[in-house]
């Protein structure tokens, strides 16, 4: 592990600890079905069971859980697609803390819902012309909040990765090794906390990336060993994930621990989201459901492997689940 890394296996060790009956452990799931259609043994770690749907309320409570009385006082602000926006808003509604979440106009419904519903203010913006780290900046200097980053934050990591401990306890209870471990990336902060905990405790486990064709900023960077921004295409199903450049904190560590980046296709992910509501029954997201679109979409690399798929989220808008599942 380098040693000049944002964070490390004690930051997240001490999230884990602020996390512990705040939320959830989810379960790593196994069907016969997805080891069949993909060639490996297959262990799905279902993180859209976790409270709000997705995986963020770990970052975000272990960085507004630190705040000081002051800070509390003044609120948080954050802004997100939508996953991030639910977790901060549940966490400062935990901890008792005002939030005002930046949001983009079109995002899904239930996201948006979601977040208003755990009593955050919610600013929509358009995401074709407005800036939404301007309107959250100006939003700080105005009242005085804390912003809550997505990613870009060692707290945010540190929580994030805390996902990697469960994993690694998880499948030592099973008494397997993984080869491999594949998680959705947007701006680095899950899949960077993920890979410090895992490399800590499963060394030889290899880490992928896992991000939209067209939206492979992280792949491109890891590629170049530098931070890349890319000119992506209009738009993609996956609406987590529609990022042009790597976080500048999470990045060193992507770079330093991962095995590399993929991609999968939206029509994968279409696949992935089915695939996993008739094998295990569980809702995904299609930004939740990519790293197991990868999977199916390049199997022949993984065949025969333990890979363990972080299945990220599940907040998908009913019409548009019906539409994926139903289209078959």
């Amino acid at each position: 592990m380098p040693a000049t890394l944002p964070i490390d296996f004690a930051d997240i060790a001490a999230a884990a600890k602020r996390l512990d009956g705040v939320a959830l452990v989810t379960p790593l799931l196994e069907s016969d079905a997805i080891n069949e259609a993909t060639g490996a043994r297959v262990l799905i770690k279902a993180e859209c069971l976790q409270r709000t749907g997705a995986f963020k309320i770990r970052g975000a409570y272990n960085k507004i859980c630190q705040l000081s009385a002051a800070q509390r006082a003044n609120g948080v602000v954050a802004f997100s697609s939508g996953n991030h926006a639910q977790g901060v808003a549940r966490a400062a509604r935990i901890l008792g803390v005002s939030a005002q979440i930046v949001m983009p106009a079109d995002a899904p419904a239930i996201k948006t819902r979601n977040t208003k519903a755990d009593g955050a203010t919610v600013i929509a913006y358009d995401r074709r012309d407005a800036n939404r780290v301007a309107i959250a900046g100006e939003i700080t200097e105005r009242t005085g909040a804390v912003l809550v980053p997505p990613y870009d934050d060692r707290q945010v990591m540190a929580g994030q990765g805390t996902i990697g401990l469960e994993i690694a306890a998880q499948a030592e209870a099973l008494g397997t090794k993984l080869d491999a471990v594949l998680g959705p990336c947007s701006g680095g902060g899950m899949i960077g906390g993920t890979a410090v905990a895992l490399r800590h405790l499963s060394p030889d486990t290899e880490i992928y990336a896992v991000e939209p064709e067209g939206f492979d900023d992280t792949a491109r960077s890891l590629a170049a060993g530098k931070r890349v921004e890319i000119d992506p295409p209009a738009a993609s199903i996956c609406d987590a994930l529609l990022i042009e450049t790597p976080g500048k904190v999470t990045f060193p560590v992507t770079a330093a621990l991962l095995a590399g980046g993929l991609t999968a296709s939206d029509d994968w992910a279409r696949a992935a989201m089915v695939l996993a509501f008739d094998a295990l029954k569980v809702v995904l997201e299609p930004s939740g459901a990519i790293a197991l679109a990868a999977l199916l979409q390049h199997k022949d690399r993984f065949a025969g492997k333990t890979v363990a798929i972080i299945a990220t989220g599940g907040n998908v808008d009913r019409q548009m689940f019906t539409d994926i599942i139903s289209a078959d």
